[in-house]
């Protein structure tokens, strides 16, 4: 009897080691409310995760990379680009397959006096070790690159935001080529051609000013079909960054009435828009998925665009929100 009631003491031990075990765990992987982006002046404008829980932003006033480690409340200073490099970077992308963080590089305000500033490029980086793997200058003259979006054969997708055009890199190609929008197809110049997505076979863009979304087939051929504006039950307000969340919808945030991040439901070129949540003060410019947990980033760009000297950032980070599954 002894014996026994020794084994049932021990076996209970265990078991309570254990559940403390597993609590723990469940804990550690417990997303963080939010993820920190340190530094005053860094102004992030787009943000990225990896399978593995991994979340990259971009900063155009650091111009540097941030990653976060699966799990960290806080970002660490990732690729910083070399001094002379005036560009800030904007949006960011991992493609896993191809084990690369794309980023856009762009020049922000007026270059300095006298200087030729460099052509906006699309940059590829190792996402294990953050060693440059190439750059892609953009083709057309004057051109913004601002977003990132990977297709199921490896091309890789940007928005030119001043040319209104959608670019592409193809998979093992060195030049970037003008996929969509040559004819205005997206509209005028000054419309903000700004985030991009791919779902099965077409790309989603939006245009920030104008408030619209498009699709455009990605045909056998890998050539861009005709441009489809997507009716929506509400409009979008000012939408900027969004990825794709599942088989046949979207994440988008909204910079309009204190900032959103929704839903949208595609059926063919219509879709229907939920509002996830409401009231991101800092101005949501970019979101990425974790799990069942989206990051909205806020940006404060305001402040950089229209600096005041009474105007001072508050710490820069991204929010965590339930999403749930797609």
């Amino acid at each position: 009897m002894q014996s026994t009631s020794k084994h049932k003491i021990r076996f209970a031990a265990l078991c309570l080691m254990a559940a403390g075990a597993t609590a723990s765990l469940a804990q550690a992987a417990a997303p963080p409310d939010a993820i920190l982006i340190p530094g005053e002046r860094v102004f992030p404008e787009s943000i990225t995760s990896a399978a593995d829980g991994t979340v990259f932003t971009g900063s155009i006033a650091a111009r540097t990379i941030f990653r976060a480690k699966s799990g960290a409340g806080t970002a660490e200073a990732w690729v910083a680009p070399a001094t002379d490099n005036a560009q800030g970077i904007f949006g960011v992308f991992v493609d896993e397959k191809a084990k690369t963080l794309w980023a856009c590089f762009s020049n922000f305000g007026p270059p300095q006096a006298g200087a030729t500033p460099p052509p906006a490029a699309l940059h590829a980086f190792d996402l294990k070790s953050g060693k440059p793997k190439g750059t892609y200058p953009f083709p057309t003259a004057g051109g913004m690159c601002n977003d990132i979006a990977v297709g199921a054969d490896g091309t890789a997708y940007a928005t030119d935001t001043a040319n209104m055009q959608v670019v592409r890199l193809k998979k093992g190609a060195k030049d970037v080529e003008v996929w969509g929008g040559s004819n205005a197809e997206f509209g005028p110049k000054g419309g903000v051609l700004d985030g991009i997505a791919v779902i099965k076979d077409r790309v989603l863009v939006n245009a920030l000013l104008t408030s619209k979304l498009f699709s455009v087939p990605i045909g056998k051929d890998g050539k861009a079909g005709a441009t489809t504006e997507v009716k929506l039950d509400r409009p979008l307000e000012r939408p900027d960054g969004m990825r794709s969340f599942g088989k046949d919808s979207l994440l988008v945030v909204e910079g309009g009435s204190g900032g959103k991040l929704s839903r949208v439901d595609l059926d063919g070129d219509t879709g229907k828009v939920s509002t996830i949540k409401e009231g991101f003060p800092g101005g949501p410019v970019g979101v990425a998925v974790v799990g069942s947990t989206a990051y909205v980033l806020e940006g404060q760009l305001m402040l950089l665009m229209r600096p005041s000297p009474d105007a001072k950032a508050t710490p820069f980070h991204a929010i965590a929100v339930p999403v749930g599954k797609p």
